[in-house]
């Protein structure tokens, strides 16, 4: 064995360049992915634009007054159009759902990375990741026929004893079926499968390193999931959760089924009433002329909404320490 050493008064050997020799099937799986990204982003801009042209009628007809009058009414001699109540029920609706679906994920994600044991924890992963597979029809009319009847006295319970609370309060003989509250529950098991696969993986990321760091100090496991894991997975949580709400925005056929479809600033949550901008699409899919191009301005102002929320998760999910690795 001889080893080379440079002598005095000589220069050092030259450094040998390293160069990327990227084999074939790397270049063409290179071409794959980078063409699906493109297009993608093509199809959002296709979808924009159609959207925008589509609307400009209904824009240039009502003005500024599109976004801030409630009433939607192509009907009338002078048709009016505004997207503000179905705008503010597409927020609560989405609100309701996160609310509920969000504590019941982490709980999820904590009890599958942390707890589970490995064959419970493939039947967990895989049974929550069914939820997804369930179609919305189905969510809807087992919300309408099953759910609704069975929250409705919850509903009167809460007016009951927490009227106090404005979003909680309702009129007297108010009718408490077709409901924003009824509508996020169902709303939140079709947001549970995004925000629990999110939050989980982020939980499976934790260093484990520090986890058995602090079980070797003699940390219970709730202690070391509350000092460990729990801030690795900040971000991930709040990521996870507006994933989770831009999905909820956009749901369409069970909420078409669950509310009235009734423009209003609904602000008993527990009352019959209200609507969101996909179910009012839906519900009012056969009109012509210039209220289908209102329609259409009210899908690219829920379009927008939707893009702005899902890019927002994103870049808090890479931002984050725990987000390093995760494709949202």
């Amino acid at each position: 064995m001889t080893t080379t050493t440079a002598r005095a008064g000589e220069p050092p050997p030259a450094k040998r360049p390293i160069t990327d020799a990227p084999s074939r099937v790397d270049k063409a799986f290179r071409r794959v992915t980078t063409g699906g990204g493109i297009t993608v982003l093509v199809l959002l801009v296709v979808i924009g634009f159609f959207l925008t042209l589509q609307a400009a009628p209904a824009l240039h007809y009502a003005g500024f007054g599109f976004f801030s009058t409630v009433e939607f009414n192509t009907t009338a001699d002078s048709p009016v159009f505004g997207v503000l109540g179905m705008l503010t029920g597409t927020i609560t609706v989405a609100l309701v759902a996160v609310l509920v679906a969000v504590p019941i994920s982490i709980l999820a994600a904590l009890f599958i990375t942390n707890y589970a044991g490995a064959r419970l924890r493939g039947l967990l992963t895989g049974l929550v990741d069914l939820l997804a597979a369930i179609p919305s029809l189905l969510y809807g009319l087992w919300g309408f026929s099953f759910l609704a009847p069975q929250v409705e006295p919850v509903a009167a319970w809460l007016s009951r004893n927490f009227s106090w609370i404005p979003l909680f309060a309702t009129q007297q003989n108010a009718t408490l079926t077709q409901s924003m509250f009824v509508a996020g529950l169902v709303v939140s098991l079709m947001v549970l499968p995004i925000t629990t696969s999110i939050i989980r993986e982020v939980f499976a990321q934790s260093p484990p390193g520090e986890k058995e760091a602090a079980l070797a100090l003699g940390g219970t496991r709730w202690g070391m999931v509350r000092s460990v894991v729990l801030p690795f997975g900040r971000g991930g949580i709040v990521g996870g959760a507006m994933l989770g709400l831009g999905r909820a925005l956009g749901e369409t056929i069970a909420v078409s089924l669950l509310l009235p479809q009734l423009p209003a600033i609904v602000t008993h949550v527990l009352e019959s009433g209200g609507a969101t901008i996909s179910g009012f699409i839906a519900h009012n899919a056969g009109i012509s002329g210039l209220g289908l191009n209102a329609m259409m301005a009210a899908g690219l102002v829920l379009f927008l909404f939707t893009l702005a929320t899902n890019f927002s998760a994103s870049i808090i999910i890479s931002r984050s320490r725990s987000g390093a690795g995760v494709d949202a």
